[in-house]
């Protein structure tokens, strides 16, 4: 049975670090661009997913801007506990940003794992993976000037060809006090490549801190046989809580129950049509025929969508 080994109800504790030393294996939401918001958090905590991160956030804009801040962090009292991911490549803004952030979340990731073009370009992002002083200044940093010991710093990596130097790089983050490292099992250039769970192990082995698997889990299933072949203290999901929110429930495909609470979750919000819309698409790709999609898919009003989730589901 999943439930022996990965626990399908929702861990109740609010702290980050109590997560990790519960003896559970700790689900998390992925950061997701246009995806991890708030009303996407609150749906997937209704379903047993016990920590979530923000979509990344780049830490100048929002040390800069207030509109940059208002438009891209939203939170509520429910919403813990709640990690912030930064991309950033200058200690002193990602320490900025970290105060700025302390008192509405429990903690700050900064991205050492994305791969687009733009990121690396800019010096953010899996880039970082290559300059391990930075990562540890960056960290040490953060660690210093925010009082609070609860607060989490965290790291999320791909990892190296030669995976020595992955290992190198989360030893040197470790003895700067990172609170644990999430492992995105693929090197940079990888993208739809099996992912290295053996790589994970190897790393998590060499490790005192808690280590994050992700990569290519898809169904409850999937966290379990992760969890066995890596030995991660916890397993983060991106595309596969998309298509299923309710996955770590242990529901094999989205119940229509879980429809029903994000319509009424994203109206509540006030989530624009767009990104209602998309998610509802992830959502009910696996339990709609060609056809349906072809007619859902091109819906263009909440009202519309609305109309024929209620005539074809009862929603």
């Amino acid at each position: 049975m999943i439930g022996d080994i990965i626990e399908t109800k929702q861990c109740q504790l609010k702290d980050p670090m109590d997560l990790f030393h519960s003896g559970q294996v700790v689900k998390i939401c992925a950061p997701m661009v246009r995806y991890s918001k708030l009303a996407f958090r609150t749906l997937v905590r209704k379903y047993s997913c016990d920590l979530c991160y923000t979509p990344m956030i780049v830490a100048a804009d929002f040390v800069r801007s207030a509109k940059a801040r208002d438009s891209e962090f939203t939170t509520n009292k429910g919403d813990h506990p709640l990690i912030v991911q930064f991309a950033a490549k200058e200690a002193q803004v990602l320490c900025d940003a970290a105060r700025i952030i302390c008192p509405f979340a429990d903690g700050i990731d900064l991205n050492c794992g994305c791969p687009q073009r733009w990121a690396m370009s800019e010096g953010y992002g899996a880039c970082l993976i290559n300059k391990p002083e930075l990562v540890r200044d960056m960290v040490r940093h953060v660690r210093n000037q925010i009082d609070n010991p609860r607060f989490s710093v965290s790291i999320k990596i791909r990892i190296h060809e030669d995976l020595k130097r992955t290992v190198d790089l989360c030893q040197k983050a470790e003895a700067t006090g990172v609170s644990w490292i999430t492992v995105h099992g693929r090197s940079v250039e990888e993208r739809h490549q099996p992912v290295h769970y053996d790589a994970i192990k190897i790393i998590k082995q060499s490790m005192s801190i808690p280590i994050v698997a992700n990569g290519d889990i898809k169904t409850l299933k999937d966290a379990e046989n992760v969890h066995h072949l890596t030995g991660a203290d916890g397993i983060m999901v991106a595309r596969g809580l998309l298509a299923n929110p309710a996955m770590f429930a242990g529901y094999e495909e989205t119940p229509l129950k879980c429809i029903q609470d994000w319509v009424d979750i994203a109206l509540e919000h006030g989530t624009p049509f767009t990104c209602f819309h998309h998610h509802l698409m992830y959502m009910m790709e696996r339990i709609t025929s060609k056809q349906e999609k072809k007619v859902f898919n091109v819906l263009s009003s909440t009202s519309a969508v609305l109309d024929y989730l209620n005539d074809h589901y009862g929603v």
